[in-house]
């Protein structure tokens, strides 16, 4: 059964960040996760970096690039894959069943989030819907449906910085799969009754789809290990 926690919650952007409710991180802490050797890239400091920057770095060396700083983002672990491919292959499958026009992607697909040249994210799974976004191998402007895998190292840009930024940019419906505490947070930004949490035994509704579609996550248990 999903957990409701509208009671908590109001509209996303004006969550102020002491009241946001994930483990009392607070929006003006150091980002862990931004790469020492990205602040000695020279030149530049956080905050002033652009997509000439991004493309620079080697195509071996994953990074996203958020307001005008880049994070460093570590390879995924074999159970990361697992769980974004067992999803992706069923929100595919669903689309691909209905003949649908809509495109699903799996990372690494570049999302230049704001069509500026200060951000360009890489999501772990989406959808999108409106194909003139997609042009020269890369997505302009926010996707209708973007999921996160959560990792010890992108847990609290996930779940802070990409919420705010995904929010603001106009996604429509965004989940976050927290694989530690086997729940799924999600939100569906044109309702006022998010995020719901479900937990790894449910199957769980897509609202960009008119819960039309359902994500079985127990069948991500077969890849749990302890």
């Amino acid at each position: 059964m999903s957990k409701d926690l509208s009671e908590n919650t109001t509209q996303v952007s004006k969550i102020k960040p002491e009241n946001r409710p994930y483990e009392n991180v607070q929006m003006n802490q150091p980002a862990q996760t931004v790469s020492a050797a990205a602040i000695s890239y020279g030149i530049k400091c956080q905050g002033e970096y652009t997509l000439a920057d991004y493309y620079a770095f080697p195509d071996d060396r994953r990074v996203e690039l958020i307001d005008g700083s880049i994070y460093d983002m570590a390879a995924p672990g074999l159970l990361h894959q697992r769980i974004c491919g067992e999803i992706f292959r069923q929100v595919a499958n669903y689309i691909t069943d209905k003949k649908g026009t809509c495109i699903p992607f799996i990372a690494p697909v570049d999302v230049q989030l704001n069509c500026d040249d200060k951000t360009m994210v890489q999501p772990d799974i989406g959808i999108l819907c409106d194909r003139s976004k997609y042009r020269e191998n890369v997505i302009f402007g926010a996707p209708d449906f973007l999921i996160e895998v959560l990792s010890p190292s992108t847990r609290r840009k996930d779940m802070i910085l990409k919420l705010q930024k995904y929010a603001d940019a106009g996604v429509r419906e965004y989940w976050m799969v927290d694989l530690k505490r086997k729940v799924v947070l999600t939100w569906f930004f044109e309702a006022e009754d998010y995020p719901v949490i479900y937990g790894f035994e449910d199957k769980i509704p897509v609202r960009t789809y008119n819960e039309e579609m359902i994500v079985d996550m127990s069948t991500m248990l077969f890849w749990l290990t302890e």
